[in-house]
């Protein structure tokens, strides 16, 4: 039992910092809890709740960027929240084994969104003024990406930048505050629906939101001390190796 609290422990700060510096939270969170006996699609989505307070701190640090975004921000969290919660009915509609089946696509899925997150930067920050598809157009596209994020959720955040490059061709820190709130909306969304499906395991779920808050702390205030970019490639590889240990598991 001990031992069960210490890795959730250790795994939701070590999330909360992650998120913090570099995002991919959940490849952290979501094998701690499928390693203390949860079955997957309990241990994902009691996860995705767990996280929620980090991506709710991540918005309201960045707040002061939505000023001027305000059309932007109602339409699109209005799609966000609807394709979060599309998404969480996708997952409660999943049978068991089909979803163990797709564990190790979906990070191996969410390695690569992480592994290219520098690359995606530098391309948003090279389509500053470029012309861009109508606003309206962005609203189907971050509802598609808020599907993915209820479903799974690690790696949204990229997706969700990038669908806000090519929609508004804005500068990269602005486009990143719009990114965190929809981010927020689409887990929030999920975490509701989840909750009130009663698969929730509570106290893990209580306790790992603890340990990521302060995780998230942690990693604000050491931000200069640690290179995000070495991280980020630290658990890209960590999910590579996930995928193939639950690949083979499936043997």
């Amino acid at each position: 039992m001990l031992s069960e609290i210490g890795l959730l422990t250790l795994a939701g700060l070590a999330a909360g910092v992650v998120n913090a510096l570099a995002g991919g939270g959940t490849l952290l969170s979501f094998p701690a809890l499928v390693a203390i006996g949860l079955p997957p699609l309990v241990a994902n989505l009691t996860s995705t709740v767990a996280l929620v307070p980090g991506y709710l701190g991540a918005t309201v640090a960045q707040r002061e960027e939505l000023r001027g975004q305000p059309w932007r921000l109602g339409w699109l969290f209005i799609s966000a929240v609807a394709g979060g919660m599309t998404g969480a009915m996708l997952l409660l509609h999943t049978k068991e084994a089909v979803f163990n089946a797709l564990i190790p696509y979906l990070l191996l899925l969410a390695a690569v969104l992480l592994g290219v997150q520098e690359q995606v930067r530098a391309w948003l920050g090279r389509r500053v003024n470029a012309p861009a598809i109508s606003e309206a157009g962005a609203i189907p596209l971050v509802f598609l990406a808020a599907v993915y994020g209820g479903y799974f959720g690690a790696g949204v955040s990229v997706i969700l930048l990038a669908v806000l490059g090519i929609a508004f061709g804005d500068n990269l820190t602005r486009l990143n505050g719009l990114k965190q709130v929809l981010a927020f909306g689409t887990n929030a969304a999920a975490a509701a629906f989840f909750v009130l499906s009663g698969e929730v395991v509570w106290p893990v779920a209580v306790g790992m939101a603890i340990a990521t808050i302060v995780g998230g702390f942690l990693g604000g205030q050491f931000a200069r001390a640690v290179n995000p970019v070495l991280l980020r490639r630290i658990v890209v590889l960590l999910a590579v190796v996930l995928a193939i240990v639950y690949w083979l598991q499936q043997r």
